[in-house]
């Protein structure tokens, strides 16, 4: 069988998407993916798919870009960067107001590699 890297950036958000949703228990209980793009298109800058709640509060938004995915972190900023760094996935801040944190998701196995960097960034806005 040959294995094949997924690098569509559409499809690495759908993936995400289902990893995030399809949990009804433990951390990821209380995630939503809200105001979604159903027909969102690839950029090269990449387009907004969707954001990521937990309850009312914006945790995360989600870009697509052609091969690749763009995880834009509003929370636990500190907790999801020490996170990313442990799941040896792309993180970098980003200096806006209010600050954010890029992770970049390069593969369809990816998707789940950037599960424990929501969980972070999830029980740091939980605590805060």
């Amino acid at each position: 069988m040959v294995e094949r890297a997924l690098d569509d950036g559409t499809r690495i958000a759908q993936l995400l998407a289902s990893e995030l949703t399809g949990r009804e228990t433990g951390p990821f209980a209380d995630a939503a993916v809200t105001d979604a793009d159903p027909d969102v298109e690839a950029t090269p800058d990449g387009a907004r798919a969707y954001d990521v709640t937990l309850g009312e509060a914006r945790v995360a938004s989600v870009f697509v870009l052609p091969e690749r995915v763009r995880v834009e972190f509003a929370a636990g900023l500190d907790a999801a960067k020490r996170a990313a760094d442990d799941a040896d996935l792309r993180a970098r801040p980003r200096a806006t107001d209010p600050p954010a944190l890029l992770v970049f998701v390069a593969d369809g196995a990816d998707a789940k590699r950037v599960l424990p960097v929501f969980r972070a960034a999830f029980d740091a806005a939980r605590e805060g």
